[in-house]
């Protein structure tokens, strides 16, 4: 009797047989194998699919993952959810970095109204700006939409059946000639038993290159005037691409041996469908920058494995072909670190780009390929400075790669590193956010205030490096700015980004790579001083890797006023960064006040403040009636927000804002906590200093309770310490452990009596 609680395994027959079944409809419904005749029915049913170039292929799978616009401080920007990774939920994705998304598509794009890639795009930037990660991502995306219907791609192979298979052979000696009848069956789906040989293409030639030219071009004008897309660009390499040299061979020794039947010709023709994969180095290859060929070529007619070829083929020279291009073909090729390749390893790309072909000892082999690359900045700077530069200039498109600036997507980059690290460990909140805050400062370059109005030259001289990391990544401007001066910066702050685009040391090329940073957070997330990773053992790392100045030359700058490189004074930023955060939470965790509350009292304020610049009455909420607008409520909000100069200016400012927000976001309702977080953070501020000490009281009973102190607390500061503590681990990510040690040092830094 079998064990009631062992599960129902199924039978390995049952099963191999459902795995038959299930690849052998998968093999169908996907038309992995087809005859010309069929595949061109295929063409004619979708003309726009069957009649891509590789670069139309890349900008199809671009749009297949759609896009979406993304809010900066400095301005919106596409951002295309390729880089999501959604086929593998993100993993490895890309952060940020839509300008070099932007770029590579729009390039991309011109290579398709040219009719082909004519250039080589050369992602340059500094070490880890994600060069790699992106051109990966592109790699990924190409393997998984191939797999899918819309991504579908064919090449073909011929096959030569067994003499005894067709009456009086295939037309290589003897017998009658076929029937019209016979002429129509294709040797496509013959089973391996009948088949004497099969030759395959290495250069995966597109199956309607086996069309003879003009009638050729005469069929795309056809297909792509009765598409729905008549502006749809065919690229030069179909209109007037020639077959591979061997598949030429093939052709004219069938085309001659069956009297220039071209009907019989095809029935040797296996349509197959293939799937880009860099594991197979099929239509994606990575070529290393080693001392290597990127094409080879070898004689096959003598090898033995093919005498049974007809008489016609063997007498003839058929070559097959190799290497990294070869490889590529009908994809794209990417070329690591270009540049430390030696020159005369790579001046044959000059050629090869600009006419899509290389050229081999015995023929030259046409392409549709697309050529990427990638450089470090300080490669590219002595590549321009030879004499060969200008010769390659006009073949690459460059498209530059900073650092990330946006400190939210840095910390994202090290929330995935730091899970891998910390495997099963806790890691408390922040520990990401302080190593990407640290390594975005280091980065920062100092304004020049020349490019910038003069009424606000003081102004952008005086930012900090902290204050253009918020400007950056939330738009925040600095709390002391009265309310002119804070509008105008943040109308500049789209100048200030791209201030530094034409420099060659531009902001985002110096500074801590996420390769050091990934340095940091393995050290941290192998520490033993926690049972948890901690973001204080990551701001002790920083400070070790700070002493390291003979290794990392972005440490070696000189420091500039305002705190710009002074990398141990920007742990400090950070780490009061750190604590500002951990106090926010903390205080809204004690219960004190409730975050909304300063949200509510704000929004009064506004509906007041519009209805007293209207002279209208406004309702009061609680009874219905109407009256006038409270002008006690409105000047003690002003105080609090330390309001300078007439009233009325600073209230119609506010109501200017609200206005210059909905003209960007029309038919939406005003979000005033977007809109004035400013005025918001100053109103919570006064509120905690004005209960300050009831606070600290909280936090320090808070204290007690984690360090196992709670039998000395009275029954009501237990019963809230208990609430902050639930707060702290359901809303913010905390444990107990975590919590006691951040909050303790919190308490020791700022609530202290």
């Amino acid at each position: 009797m079998a064990d009631p609680e062992t599960p129902n395994l199924p039978d390995v027959k049952d099963l191999l047989v459902g795995l038959g079944a299930a690849v052998r409809d998968d093999f169908t419904r996907n038309r992995r194998v087809m005859s010309f005749s069929e595949y061109l029915n295929l063409v004619v049913a979708e003309p726009t699919r069957q009649l891509r170039s590789s670069t139309q292929y890349l900008v199809d799978c671009f749009d297949h993952y759609g896009n979406s616009m993304v809010k900066y401080p400095w301005g919106e920007v596409r951002h295309f959810h390729l880089f999501d990774v959604p086929w593998a939920n993100g993993e490895d994705r890309l952060f940020g970095q839509e300008h070099v998304q932007n770029s590579v598509y729009q390039t991309l794009r011109s290579f398709v109204q040219d009719g082909r890639p004519n250039k080589l795009i050369l992602l340059h930037g500094p070490n880890g700006s994600a060069k790699s990660t992106f051109i990966r991502c592109v790699g990924r995306g190409l393997e998984n939409y191939s797999t899918l219907d819309e991504g579908a791609l064919y090449r073909f192979s011929w096959i030569f059946p067994a003499q005894k298979h067709t009456r009086g052979g295939i037309g290589f000696g003897g017998g009658t000639a076929p029937t019209p009848e016979d002429s129509l069956d294709s040797f496509a789906y013959l089973p391996d038993d009948v088949i004497d040989a099969r030759l395959g293409d290495e250069l995966r030639d597109h199956p309607l290159l086996l069309i003879p030219l003009d009638e050729r071009q005469k069929l795309i004008d056809r297909l792509v005037n009765a598409s729905k897309s008549p502006t749809f660009v065919v690229s030069d390499y179909l209109r007037q691409g020639l077959l591979s040299p061997k598949n030429r061979v093939i052709y004219e020794a069938l085309l001659a041996s069956y009297h220039g039947d071209y009907i019989q010709v095809l029935r040797h023709v296996r349509i197959e469908r293939f799937e880009i994969s860099h594991r197979y180095r099929q239509s994606w290859v990575t070529v290393e920058p080693q001392l290597s060929v990127d094409a080879t070529e070898r004689q096959v007619t003598a090898d033995r494995t093919l005498s049974s070829l007809p008489p016609s083929l063997q007498s003839v020279s058929v070559f097959e072909y190799g290497g990294e291009i070869v490889n590529a073909n009908r994809g794209f090729i990417e070329f690591d670190d270009l540049l430390k390749r030696p020159l005369e390893h790579y001046k044959y790309l000059l050629t090869t780009v600009e006419r899509a072909a290389v050229s081999m000892s015995s023929a030259t082999l046409f392409l549709d390929l697309c050529f990427l690359g990638s450089c470090n900045d300080i490669h590219l700077a002595a590549f321009r400075e030879i004499p060969d530069f200008q010769s390659f200039k006009g073949r690459i498109e460059l498209v530059r790669v900073p650092f990330i600036l946006d400190v939210r997507h840095e910390e994202a980059l090290y929330q995935e590193r730091l899970r891998e690290a910390a495997s099963r460990r806790h890691i408390a909140p922040h520990t990401a956010y302080v190593a990407a805050l640290w390594a975005v400062l280091s980065r920062m370059r100092k304004p020049q205030i020349e490019r910038f109005p003069s009424t606000l030259a003081e102004v952008i001289g005086k930012l900090s490096p902290l204050d253009k990391v918020e400007l950056y990544s939330t738009g925040q401007v600095p709390d002391d700015l009265p309310p002119d001066r804070a509008r105008e910066l943040a109308g500049q702050i789209k100048e200030l980004w791209h201030e530094s685009d034409t420099y060659p040391i531009y902001e985002g090329r110096v500074g801590a790579s996420p390769r050091e940073m990934q340095t940091v957070l393995l050290a941290a997330a192998g520490s033993t001083r926690y049972d948890y990773v901690s973001p204080m053992v990551v701001l002790d790392e920083i400070v070790e890797l700070c002493k390291q100045v003979s290794i990392y030359e972005f440490l070696r700058q000189d420091v500039q006023p305002g705190g710009y490189h002074d990398h141990k004074k920007l742990v400090d930023i950070a780490k009061g960064r750190l604590f500002d955060v951990i106090d926010d939470e903390v205080r809204v965790a004690v219960g004190l006040v409730e975050e909304s509350e300063y949200g509510r009292v704000f929004e009064r304020y506004v509906t007041h403040v519009m209805h007293a610049l209207k002279k209208e009455k406004v309702r009061n909420p609680s009874t219905g009636r109407m009256e006038e607008p409270d002008e006690g409520m409105l000047k003690e909000v002003e105080r609090t927000l330390e309001v300078t100069g007439r009233p009325d200016d600073f209230r119609q400012s506010l109501v200017g804002k609200i206005g210059a927000w909905s003209l960007d976001h029309r038919g939406q309702k005003p979000v005033l906590t977007e809109i004035f977080s400013d005025l918001l953070r100053k109103l919570r501020d006064a509120y905690f200093e004005k209960h300050k000490k009831t606070i600290s009281k909280g936090i320090t009973d808070l204290v007690m309770y984690l360090s196992g102190n709670e039998g000395s607390l009275a029954i009501e500061p237990r019963a809230r310490a208990e609430a902050a503590l639930a707060t702290l681990t359901t809303k913010y990510g905390y444990t107990r452990e975590s919590a006691r040690d951040l909050v303790g040092a919190l308490s020791s830094m700022r609530y202290r009596t």
